[in-house]
């Protein structure tokens, strides 16, 4: 009997030996989880005003999580909306502008520190899932900037050679000559994409992929990076939800990229470890409207995709960390994507890029403190190098420039509309929280705002230049990465 018992009490200490230790590695780390989706805008989520179809698994992570109101994306257009959400930095700080081509022989230079590198000092595995266009070439892939897993395609879904009607064009007819869109494992493609209907499977192939990872690294700290395609025309989605909404064809896709989110959280939940993850949604620009019923809407807000106006560049942002972030909040300070990387930083413990960032970290306003402004002010990038605007607290001053409009009829079923040339010719001031939609200029009416304002802009144009008045490249710019041009890590 006496020794049932000691037996009995070793178990028990056994018992509870492995539960503190399971408790102690469950608060050991925080892991990481962006979820990107391409083009989306900020009325395309249900607790941000979309209808036409439903969002469950994001209105719930709005819920149970915090979303933001006045979050911006790095720059309106992809490669340099992305580029600045890895780095960190301003895009045109390290050289990029715009979108990269299948042509190009430029990408992310490797002297820049992307999150995954910043991460795996600590210890980090990183996997990174979908559109990547950052540079094509493989000095400038995933896997050369600190990721340990890439399952994706190299630049946007439209740069191939097949028309919207599903057949291929001729050479030197639009995008004919272009190739066909590699599906890329690690470094190397392992099957092409050359049908609408191979569009269709890939918001739930890379769904998969990032669960798989997941589960994988369950017991591990782990950061993933999933970038869908989509909603990027040339549209895709499975049978699993096409024809499923009200809305159409975005619908559906919207529809099913809300699905692949709520499939991410099982896996978290599922592997007990929802608690100790971040996970963000966010969209990597405004909604490209030319394309009619194949784009997104910018939720009342000002043009989109490729523009500095709200539409352009104010995007969804929903985050959710149970061990760190108060449920059902809203946020309305400013917060970009550049943010994200010292955001993470500070939660990981580990030092920020030895490069100068543009981000600040707003752990303090992910925390509750909305008491508290981390960040300050906002510069609107857009071009070559070309200042557009800049916002500071709920004031935006817009100065001259040229942009291409969506005010004319847009195009339908997936053949975009033309846009026209319209020109800002003298500054323009905007209160954002009474005209979010900047339909009212006030600039002669607060000229002491101009002058603030004017003091972050001249700070911007020394720091990275403007081309609308003459300034190339400011004091702080990089040079963007080349296949001709060697590097080595700082």
């Amino acid at each position: 009997m006496k020794r049932t018992i000691q037996i009995f009490t070793l178990l028990i200490a056994v018992f509870f030996l492995n539960s503190c230790e399971a408790e102690n590695k469950e608060i050991d780390h925080t892991n990481f989880i962006i979820i990107l989706i391409d083009d989306m805008g900020y009325g395309d989520v249900g607790c941000y005003g979309a209808t036409g179809f439903t969002s469950p698994n994001l209105d719930q992570m709005a819920a149970e999580g915090m979303r933001f109101t006045n979050f911006y994306a790095a720059q309106p257009v992809c490669s340099a909306s992305r580029a600045g959400i890895l780095t960190g930095c301003y895009p045109n700080r390290i050289g990029f502008s715009g979108a990269l081509f299948p042509h190009h022989s430029i990408g992310l230079n490797p002297d820049e520190t992307t999150i995954a590198e910043m991460l795996k000092e600590k210890g980090y595995v990183s996997g990174a899932f979908g559109k990547w266009h950052l540079g094509h070439h493989n000095k400038f892939m995933p896997l050369q900037h600190g990721f340990d897993e890439y399952v994706g395609i190299p630049y946007s879904n439209d740069m191939w050679p097949i028309k919207v009607d599903g057949t291929r064009a001729e050479p030197g007819e639009g995008r004919g000559d272009f190739p066909d869109l590699p599906l890329i494992v690690g470094n190397s493609p392992t099957e092409f994409v050359t049908t609408l209907q191979g569009q269709d499977r890939l918001s739930t192939l890379l769904t998969e992929k990032t669960v798989d990872f997941i589960k994988r690294h369950a017991d591990q700290a782990f950061f993933a990076y999933l970038a869908h395609p989509m909603g990027h025309v040339p549209l895709g989605v499975s049978d699993k939800f096409r024809g499923k909404s009200e809305q159409g064809l975005y619908g559906d896709v919207m529809m099913e990229l809300d699905w692949s989110l709520g499939e991410i959280m099982k896996a978290l939940k599922a592997n007990d470890i929802e608690d100790n993850t971040v996970v963000i949604f966010t969209s990597d620009n405004g909604p490209w409207l030319n394309y009619g019923n194949h784009g997104g809407s910018s939720g009342g807000l000002r043009e989109g995709k490729t523009t500095s106006w709200e539409g352009g560049q104010r995007v969804p942002f929903i985050i959710k960390w149970p061990n760190g972030i108060p449920a059902g909040k809203v946020c309305n300070k400013l917060g970009s994507a550049i943010d994200i990387l010292p955001s993470f930083a500070e939660i990981a413990d580990t030092p920020l890029p030895k490069n100068k960032i543009d981000g600040v970290s707003i752990t303090s306003l992910w925390n509750g403190s909305f008491e508290t402004e981390p960040r300050k002010d906002m510069w609107f990038y857009f071009g070559k190098n070309n200042l557009n605007a800049v916002r500071k607290g709920n004031w935006k001053l817009v100065l001259p420039h040229s942009w291409m409009s969506y005010d004319t009829a847009p195009g339908n079923n997936g053949y975009g509309g033309k846009r026209i040339k319209k020109d800002v010719e003298a500054m323009e001031l905007y209160n954002m929280m009474r005209d979010p939609g900047e339909q009212y200029n006030v600039v002669e009416s607060y000229p002491g705002k101009v002058i603030e304002l004017m003091q972050v802009v001249e700070a911007a144009r020394s720091e990275l230049g403007d081309l609308n008045v003459g300034i190339d490249q400011g004091q702080g710019t990089r040079a963007i990465g080349s296949i001709t041009t060697s590097h080595h890590k700082n």
